[in-house]
């Protein structure tokens, strides 16, 4: 028996690492893994069946790209280059050069969005009298956003947190005399960038290579992030405009 096969037959197996990894990194997936195993972030053993094991190293391995990802907001592209940098001896894991928890920015303007800030949050489940509370915006107010599809109820009839931004957003824009009427130009822009975004990673999401899922999704944060930096700068130069006339 070779080493590599012995190695193979005595590592860990997908479902162990998912085990080890999973009270730090809760969102963790048989998918994940696979998705980044696919990118070439990790590269388990093989048995002669075609299953993956683990190693050691290989489990240590992924948690460096999950906090990179969670805590440097990195794209897999820069983590795979340091991972690399790691291989080759260039660079040692754990350096203090980068610092954590820096917001990850896409390298094309100042002040843009992170894509990690479209990772959808933890479900919350708020009630209409608590959203009416927490926003102090009144019952008629709130249902002429629910009406122009500004603020919308889960199948429940429960908001999120998302709603709670919405309306008291509206509410602070109702101050300088917009009504909600006004606010449906934002909701249509809103919508056409988002079906831009889908066109683009709709065939990515229906590819039948691992991971292609994930990969998408991914794709979709970046484009949401890029799109609202560009929607921002765009109206920051047309109000400039607006005002020099």
């Amino acid at each position: 028996m070779t080493a590599v096969r012995q190695r193979a037959q005595g590592g860990m197996s997908i479902g162990t690492v998912l085990d080890r990894l999973r009270p730090d990194f809760p969102d963790i997936t048989i998918s994940k893994i696979r998705f980044l195993e696919a990118e070439g972030l990790i590269s388990p053993e093989r048995t002669p069946s075609g299953y993956r094991r683990f190693s050691v190293a290989d489990s240590e391995r992924l948690r460096y790209v999950l906090t990179a990802q969670r805590d440097q907001y990195l794209p897999l592209k820069v983590i795979k280059e340091q991972l690399e940098a790691i291989d080759s001896g260039a660079a040692a894991v754990g350096s203090t050069e980068t610092p954590l928890r820096r917001p990850r920015i896409l390298s094309i303007a100042p002040g843009e969005v992170s894509p990690e800030e479209f990772r959808p949050d933890r479900e919350v489940r708020i009630s209409r009298t608590d959203l009416l509370a927490r926003t102090g915006t009144d019952e008629v107010f709130l249902t002429e956003l629910i009406r122009a599809g500004l603020v919308v109820p889960g199948a429940a009839g429960f908001f999120d947190e998302e709603a709670v931004t919405l309306a008291r957003t509206a509410k602070a824009m109702s101050a300088f005399g917009l009504e909600v009427r006004h606010l449906r130009a934002f909701k249509l822009a809103a919508d056409r960038e988002a079906g831009l975004v889908a066109q683009i990673a709709g065939p990515v999401a229906k590819g039948r290579d691992a991971g292609a899922r994930d990969r998408a999704e991914e794709m979709v944060r970046e484009l949401a992030a890029l799109s609202l930096t560009l929607h921002t700068c765009l109206v920051k130069t047309a109000v400039r405009g607006a005002l020099d006339r």
